[in-house]
């Protein structure tokens, strides 16, 4: 019986910030209480659990989400009513207490454990004061059964199944998990009318842009080789994360009478064929397997991915499957969905491909442009020369197969690329040492749509350059059935068909210019000599007319060319243009940086800042060294021009005395000496005033 329009629960679900449970806490906010009580449909692409639409039940009847975070430096999730800080137990417990349905994921942070056991514990001593029943889910990992006996000795396929739950044995490093298990089960028998216990033991979740399997992801993504570890026979019990967040729904709505429930869907795959269709499906097909032990020595992978990724249990979640509502994304597992996977994944992390079209007459500068642009967004450069050298490269490799495979297909197809090959020589041959449009194209096809172009995206380099190519090259395939359900569906490859196309334009005059101005060591053994610009340029205005060009196809495709003048960009990088493009294309949809290239880029700058800082301080060194030199020299300088000027001085004034002393020597000194003479005679009282009048009295008379 579903509940009553209007009535919502509140769900408390710890570490709401986390893969597991950010999925989980935004599921229940945006499910019905109730939902689950009602039979699904299931031709109802929408369902009543939960669906890929955006449509989102009513609001009025959905769960409240209270929660946690691991990381305080992250916000609150939009679908989340409120956080709880759990550093204050006693408040934080009378928080929890507002909650009807306490979730607590002890997967992911080993830490969660000790808190789930004592949430649990603390909820159980105080189960007088609650006024209606509580319901604990503990979400735990298979990894509890890790070493438990087989069910059939003589067959070890028999799976087990919560019936066995009492048997199980857990990996040494999850022996705190089934502590916590056992706790909560226990606990929750006490008084079922306040308190009532689960515990989920799930499956290695995947989905939404992955966690766990997030290293094969993103390897397979990158086009490197994947790693299986050991021989990858070991069978891994799997569940997609929104079908195991639609059990604990069930769980919140039906409250089953068993208590130990497994979460897994149908698959039973092995790691080996999990890495093989993760590698095959968004990869270059090419797996390697390395040993066990040389398996930690990977940063990406940490202890406890490693323990649940070696895990080999046979599980089949009997109860769900029979008693459940689930409207299940991925019973049949992670192989079988793999598509839908894969695509979740790239719209969950934002790596959808981007594909650009530089188109531009002879010497435009389109390699320059297309270069910096697939450096910066870490695209795929598609230039004509690279994909038919890279073309014929395969054809000869394969080709040189024949007779040699024991597989007959790959013989065959051996077979067929000799052939492609020969056809290829009588073509260059009648065509002055060009291949037909008929290669290239297929070239281009094969090329655009390998696993590279399509994850990360490519930058086609001055292709299409006729109206006909374009058509054909973005022609959509026949047997696309998308295309041929609508008559008024677009009539090209939604997989290769470029989302910018960008047209760089400038007259002749200005490019015969540019390629005069280029450096000759630049131009020698490329097309840009004089008579080849000229013919380069009279082939390209001859293709593409005022009334039929290869823009017109993208414009008629309501794909409109942005065109831009390269006349005024002057930089010999064409700075400014590559500008213009960045900002046409928007935002790389890609990883960005990985945490060690953060890292090295951090060190490069540090590097560079500290060189920076000792260059300025050793060139103020030096300019303080020089200054005191100087002025020491200066010092030195004006301490030798000062003696030279006493010295002047003094020669001046000794030379000016000379009239002086010979004066007084004449005139002055012998009237003072007798002066003198005379007073020492005479012993006045006042020697001075004698002086001065024996002085005035016999003063000499010069004429």
């Amino acid at each position: 019986m579903a509940t009553n329009e209007g009535e919502r629960k509140r769900v408390f679900i710890n570490n709401v910030d986390s893969y597991t449970g950010g999925i989980i806490s935004k599921v229940f906010s945006t499910s019905a209480v109730g939902a689950t009580l009602e039979e699904v449909d299931e031709d109802d692409d929408t369902g009543s659990v939960h669906s890929e639409t955006n449509e989102a039940p009513p609001i009025e009847n959905c769960f409240q989400v209270f929660g946690t975070i691991s990381d305080k430096s992250k916000q609150k999730p939009d679908w989340v009513e409120e956080l709880y800080e759990a550093s204050d137990k006693e408040e934080f417990l009378n928080k929890v207490k507002t909650c009807d349905i306490i979730i607590y994921d002890i997967i992911s942070q080993p830490s969660q454990v000790d808190e789930a056991s004592w949430v649990v514990s603390a909820l159980h001593a105080q189960l007088d004061t609650f006024a209606s029943q509580k319901i604990f889910i503990c979400l735990s990992t298979v990894l509890t059964w890790a070493k438990s006996k087989p069910v059939d000795e003589d067959d070890p396929e028999v799976p087990f199944t919560e019936e066995d739950y009492r048997r199980r044995k857990p990996h040494p490093n999850f022996k705190t998990h089934i502590s916590a298990e056992k706790l909560v089960i226990k606990l929750g028998k006490t008084n079922k009318s306040k308190l009532i216990t689960y515990v989920v033991a799930a499956g290695l979740t995947y989905g939404n842009g992955e966690e766990l399997f997030h290293y094969l992801f993103k390897s397979a993504w990158l086009g490197k080789d994947l790693q299986c570890f050991g021989s990858g026979s070991n069978v891994v019990p799997t569940i997609h994360i929104k079908d195991l967040s639609c059990v604990l729904l069930n769980i919140a709505d039906q409250r089953p009478r068993v208590r130990y429930l497994l979460a897994v869907d149908d698959a039973n795959s092995t790691l080996d064929e999990i890495v093989q269709t993760v590698s095959r499906c968004l990869g270059n097909d090419k797996v390697k397997h390395i040993h066990e032990e040389n398996a930690l020595l990977e940063k990406s992978i940490e202890q406890a991915d490693f323990d649940m990724l070696l895990v080999n249990l046979r599980m089949d979640s009997t109860y769900i499957k029979e008693n459940m509502n689930i409207k299940w994304i991925a019973e049949g597992g992670l192989c079988a969905t793999i598509d839908t996977v894969i695509k979740e994944y790239k719209q969950t992390r934002g790596l959808l491909p981007m594909r650009t079209c530089v188109l531009g007459p002879p010497a435009s500068g389109k390699s320059t442009v297309v270069r910096q642009l697939c450096e910066h967004f870490k695209l795929h450069h598609i230039k004509i020369q690279d994909v038919i050298k890279e073309a014929i490269d395969d054809l000869e490799k394969l080709a040189a197969r024949v007779d040699q495979e024991d597989n007959e297909e790959d013989d065959i197809k051996a077979q067929e690329a000799q052939d492609m090959l020969e056809d290829l020589i009588q073509s260059k041959e009648k065509n002055n040492g060009r291949y037909e449009d008929q290669y290239i194209l297929k070239f281009y096809k094969d090329k655009l749509h390998s696993m590279p172009c399509q994850n990360q995206g490519f930058i086609l380099d001055g292709f299409p350059k006729t109206y006909e190519q374009a058509k054909e090259l973005f022609a959509a395939d026949k047997d696309d059935d998308d295309n041929d359900d609508n008559e008024n569906s677009p009539k090209f490859d939604q997989n290769t068909m470029p989302e910018v196309v960008i047209s760089l334009d400038a007259p002749d005059d200005f490019l015969k210019n540019r390629v005069m101005n280029l450096p000759e060591s630049v131009v020698a053994g490329t097309h840009n000599t004089e008579e080849g610009l000229l013919r380069r340029l009279a082939e390209f205005r001859a293709v593409n007319t005022e009334d039929e060009t290869v823009l017109n196809y993208f414009d008629e495709l309501e794909v409109h060319p942005d065109h831009i003048d390269i006349c005024p960009d002057t930089d010999e990088n064409m700075k400014q243009t590559v500008e213009k493009i960045i900002e046409i294309m928007g935002n790389p949809r890609n990883y960005g940086p990985t945490p060690e290239e953060l890292a090295e880029i951090e060190r490069k700058e540090t590097e560079k800042r500290l060189e920076q800082e000792r260059k300025a301080r050793e060139e103020k060194e030096e300019r303080e060294k020089q200054e005191a030199e100087e002025r020491a020299k200066n010092l030195e300088e004006w301490r030798a021009k000062l003696n030279e000027v006493k010295k002047q001085e003094e020669e001046l004034l000794e030379t000016q005395s000379i009239p002086l002393r010979n004066y007084l020597m004449k005139h002055v000194m012998p009237t003072l000496t007798m002066g003198l003479i005379e007073c020492c005679k005479q012993r006045p009282d006042d020697p001075v005033d004698f002086l001065a009048e024996f002085l005035f009295e016999n003063n000499p008379q010069i004429d």
